[in-house]
């Protein structure tokens, strides 16, 4: 049983995982494309513009997605076509209203927003973008829930690839600037809510239990306090690094700190399949072990996509693609920020292990407080380490939230949820990848002629060593493996 449950989650976090790859490497061919073509201050403004759209879609959705996901598993306050039909029509009412403001309050929100009177139109599709994706996100989480990986797999990865098509033809060919990007992202958001429609209409029922809607809401509503604080650890840094440095720095942190998406990647994808596989098998006998189980295969494959990424990066942004870089020449300088990011997500991913002793035992009214902790940790550091540090204080302090809401949260599960995990085993892997990494550093200006081979061999030297160790056996990956 236990190897037939960790091949599921693996099955479907690889399935996830190879739409989330492609998606978001399409995603972020942006990149090399927005750093070529906008100035450093336009890209400014529109990541400053989706930091705000990032605050509005957890207001937007309030942990309906989650709450949906968990009443549909337990059965215990209504069917799950009932829970669905209840959830949807919330999150339906409550975006309409929420978009409808947001067009009323068009121009002070472009000021808020720093978009130029020119183009307040972006506020407008900013309005349908958050509509369109909450309501989608309802459905999405119904395709997890009833294990059809494969086509969420394929409208997410639809919605890229529209995207991505829709900015290179209106910027590119159609001369288009910054609100280009905000007209392509509402395109894609539209087109994935028609593509979605028929799933919609084979459930869809149009009523609201108001019992079920008081579970689902004190479920989900602490979802908004700890994804608003979540969000504020992400995005936190780049507006306090404005206003203490200027928005060409900024512009460059946030191209290098994009390269981070390859751990993220890693994070989402086993994110995507671990909360519906973690809230169906809290009820077996074994789930404990189990979960025990997953954390150690996620922290292994999770250093090895570290060690690999960190090692190889300054040769990946080399790469060109259609003629472009992955980043802009100009942007180069920041690359030194990217281990600490890859590290910041990987305790992000410890985090989002750890969730799941309070969402089974429903004690999501604590979520809030280990976000506020960790947005807490990540002002205070910005404050304190980027005077000193410049955007290198920056990622160091993301990565101390994202630690700190690892601990954190840790604890506060195991006191509701008791679960014993592999500690041996993942602190064996933090020490022999502290020192294999922490010796490639030493030695890399030491032997800067020899740095492919450096590089190699230390990748091997850790891998031998995880070996030795006994922390990585065949068996492992034949656990994973895919069956006909």
């Amino acid at each position: 049983m236990l190897k037939s449950d960790l091949k599921q989650l693996g099955k479907e976090t690889a399935i996830y995982g190879i739409s989330t790859i492609l998606s978001r490497f399409l995603n972020f061919l942006l990149v090399p494309f927005f750093t070529n073509i906008f100035t450093q201050a336009e890209y400014g403004i529109i990541t400053n513009v989706y930091a705000y759209i990032a605050f509005l879609n957890i207001i937007y959705l309030y942990g309906m997605d989650s709450a949906y996901l968990k009443f549909a598993a337990s059965r215990e306050s209504g069917s799950e076509k009932e829970t669905f039909s209840t959830a949807f029509n919330s999150v339906f009412i409550t975006s309409l209203l929420l978009s409808i403001v947001l067009i009323i309050l068009n121009e002070p929100l472009s000021y808020l927003f720093g978009i130029s009177k020119e183009q307040k139109e972006i506020v407008l599709f900013v309005s349908g973008i958050l509509f369109f994706d909450s309501i989608s996100n309802v459905i999405f989480a119904r395709l997890r829930f009833h294990n059809k990986a494969l086509k969420f797999a394929g409208l997410k990865t639809l919605n890229i690839i529209f995207n991505v098509s829709m900015n290179v033809y209106l910027i590119y060919f159609l001369k288009f600037r910054a609100e280009g990007v905000f007209i392509a992202n509402f395109s894609a958001s539209l087109l994935t809510f028609i593509f979605l429609f028929p799933d919609l209409l084979k459930v869809y029922s149009l009523s609201i239990n108001k019992n079920l809607l008081n579970d689902l809401l004190k479920f989900g509503l602490p979802f908004v306090p700890a994804g608003i604080a979540a969000i504020i650890t992400q995005v936190i840094d780049r507006p306090i690094m404005l206003a203490l440095t200027d928005a060409s720095t900024v512009g460059i942190y946030q191209a290098n700190y994009k390269l981070g998406i390859f751990m993220m990647l890693y994070v989402s994808m086993f994110q995507y399949a671990w909360q519906p596989f973690y809230l169906k098998k809290s009820t077996q006998e074994n789930a404990k072990e189990l979960f025990a189980k997953v954390f150690t295969f996620f922290t292994l494959f999770g250093s090895l996509i570290f060690l690999v990424l960190s090692i190889f990066i300054d040769d990946i942004i080399k790469i060109k693609i259609f003629g472009f870089y992955l980043i802009g020449k100009d942007f180069w300088s920041g690359l030194h920020i990217v281990p600490v990011v890859l590290m910041g997500y990987l305790f992000n991913g410890f985090y989002f292990n750890f969730v799941a002793g309070l969402q089974i035992e429903k004690k999501t009214k604590y979520m809030p407080l280990v976000s506020s902790l960790g947005a807490v940790v990540n002002i205070v550091a910005n404050f304190l380490l980027i005077p000193l540090m410049g955007m290198l204080g920056a990622a160091y302090a993301t990565l101390l939230a994202y630690f700190s809401m690892a601990v954190y949260q840790y604890f506060l599960s195991q006191k509701f949820y008791k679960i014993d995990y592999e500690w041996d085993k993942v602190l064996k892997l933090g020490i022999i990848l502290f020192f294999v990494f922490g010796g490639y550093l030493i030695f890399k200006n030491i032997l800067s002629d020899y740095l492919l081979i450096l590089k190699s061999t230390t990748l091997i030297a850790y891998i031998l060593l995880l070996k030795i160790f006994r922390l990585i056996e065949l068996n492992w990956f034949k656990e994973f493996r895919f069956s006909k």
